[in-house]
């Protein structure tokens, strides 16, 4: 019989700092997305760290800050979910750079882009883990 699991991971942030959330395919996915970032606005600092899905299953990671690099490799940590990526942003917003992460070829898909506090749900089975969808932000208080 397949049993899940189901955690709630909490991303935690540096101050003043967005936080964008994916899953792409490749293992050159860190070289790709800090491309499309470096040039995507002036003044941008940010870390990626993305978790490998075969192979050696390493956590690779690149950025132009170092605490942003620490922060996006904490985060993939606690998710540990195969083919996931994790950006960490300051000095610019994810409307900055979205499109040009979705823009990358081998991203598949974004769950999140938010300053927000963000839990991501993952769900694990005898195989791996993965992300089901997360929590951003804050219920509605009325209309």
């Amino acid at each position: 019989m397949l049993e899940l699991k189901t955690h709630v991971v909490d991303i935690s942030l540096p101050e003043n700092c967005n936080v964008v959330v994916g899953q792409s395919h490749f293992i050159k996915t860190v070289e790709d997305i800090y491309e499309a970032l470096v040039t995507s606005a002036p003044g941008l600092e940010f870390g990626i760290a993305f978790c490998e899905a075969s192979g050696d299953c390493l956590i690779r990671h690149d950025g132009n800050k170092e605490d942003l690099e620490k922060a996006a490799i904490v985060n993939a940590q606690k998710i540990n979910a195969g083919h996931v990526f994790v950006v960490v942003l300051r000095n610019g917003y994810p409307i900055n750079v979205l499109d040009r992460i979705k823009n990358v070829q081998e991203v598949c898909r974004v769950f999140a882009a938010t300053a927000n506090p963000l839990q991501v749900l993952v769900s694990e089975s005898e195989q791996g883990r993965g992300v089901i969808g997360v929590i951003d932000g804050f219920p509605t208080k009325g209309v």
